[in-house]
């Protein structure tokens, strides 16, 4: 008999049971659901209990399931242990993040809000954050003048839209998690980078306009046509020209690191080469005043031609005032000093294009009046 005992007692000391811990994460079978709190069979370990507020939102909860819990006090005073369900999933959902975090996998989330700064995200119950500049070329809210508000509308039209996207920083210790849908396109981006050149034209659709030029998403690369790329005409505004949404065929003149720059312009022939055939050195012209500097005036002698008169060609008189002298959009006569093709530049002379007689007549006019002023006198 005491051989027995003795047998008896071995066996259940070889059986080794964990002294359960706060923040073990273990399962257990439902054994009684009431209204404020869940008893849970924990096997050798004893019981638990869940009280309803650590259940989880939307969760249902019925006798004989199996759930898995995470312990939060081990012993309470009446022996049970205190258990969470929700802390439960966040534990194995930052095991998961972790896990996802370190083989740079790709996953789809589904962003939930939006604010100012990017996407409010949750992943395996934990929350997260995907900044604005973490977006891909396509979502990235392009804007006039930084507009917030406008900003925060383009952001909150991509909640409940699946995005693809790579951990970019995790700590579990800080509750930091951030996403990035740029990362997640790195390597097909870097291999279709590869197979463009400068030269080739590609086709895109506009995200944005501002002030200096537009963004292209151009198969999910980012474009920029530069205000001076998008016309041979002078462009003063680019809103006039392109707007979101807009399907262009442009001309790659440039590869950045994560970047095209793109022509729109240089899709066409230079109308400039054609139109200048019209001008010859020496000839007189009538051009109207587009534009006046301190340095001179630009002048437009055909809807893509555009010449200078430099200060010194303005009069003999070295200190002409050249806004003085001139008003926009006034149409005058001048002489063409050159034409550099080559550069797409051409010069013009005022003062060379009043004739010597004209020019002397009104010498001498100035001469008799100031004659007859001095006589009065």
């Amino acid at each position: 008999m005491a051989s027995s005992v003795a047998t008896m007692d071995e066996l259940l000391s070889s059986r080794q049971v964990k002294v359960l811990e706060a923040g073990d994460v273990i399962e257990g079978v439902v054994t009684s659901v009431k209204k404020n709190e869940v008893w849970v069979d924990l096997g050798d370990q004893g019981i638990g209990l869940v009280a309803r507020r650590e259940i989880g939102h939307g969760q249902e909860i019925e006798p004989g399931q199996l759930i898995t819990v995470s312990v939060i006090d081990p012993d309470l005073d009446d022996g049970q242990a205190l258990l969470s369900m929700k802390r439960a999933i966040k534990d194995k959902g930052w095991d998961e993040i972790q896990r996802l975090f370190d083989s740079q996998e790709i996953v789809e989330i589904t962003p939930y809000d939006a604010n100012r700064g990017g996407l409010l995200v949750e992943l395996e119950g934990i929350r997260g954050f995907l900044p604005v500049s973490q977006l891909a070329a396509g979502h990235y809210p392009r804007v006039s003048g930084a507009d917030k508000d406008e900003i925060l509308q383009k952001l909150n039209a991509l909640t409940n839209t699946t995005l693809r996207v790579r951990i970019l920083d995790v700590s579990r210790k800080d509750n930091k998690l951030i996403f990035s849908e740029k990362e997640a396109l790195k390597d097909d981006m870097q291999s279709r980078f590869k197979e463009l050149k400068v030269g080739d034209i590609v086709e895109g659709t506009v995200t944005g306009v501002i002030d200096f030029g537009a963004f292209v998403n151009v198969d999910g690369i980012e474009g920029l046509i530069h205000i001076s790329e998008i016309s041979w005409e002078r462009v003063d505004n680019p809103k006039t020209y392109l707007k979101p949404g807009d399907k262009v065929k442009a001309k790659i003149i440039a590869i950045d690191k994560d970047r095209l720059s793109l022509s729109l312009k240089q899709t066409t022939e230079d109308p400039w080469l054609e139109q200048v055939k019209a001008f010859k050195k020496d000839s007189v012209v009538k051009g109207k005043v587009t534009r006046i500097t301190p340095f001179g005036a630009f002048v437009q002698l055909s809807p893509s031609v555009e010449a200078l008169v430099h200060v010194s060609e303005m009069s003999d008189d070295e200190n002409i005032d050249p806004e003085k002298l001139f008003q926009l959009n006034e149409k005058k006569e001048f002489k063409v000093l050159d034409i550099d093709k080559d550069n797409r530049k051409i010069a013009l002379s005022l003062k060379d294009a009043i004739p010597k007689n004209k020019l002397n007549s009104k010498k001498s006019s100035k001469t008799l009046i100031s004659k007859k002023d001095s006589t009065k006198e």
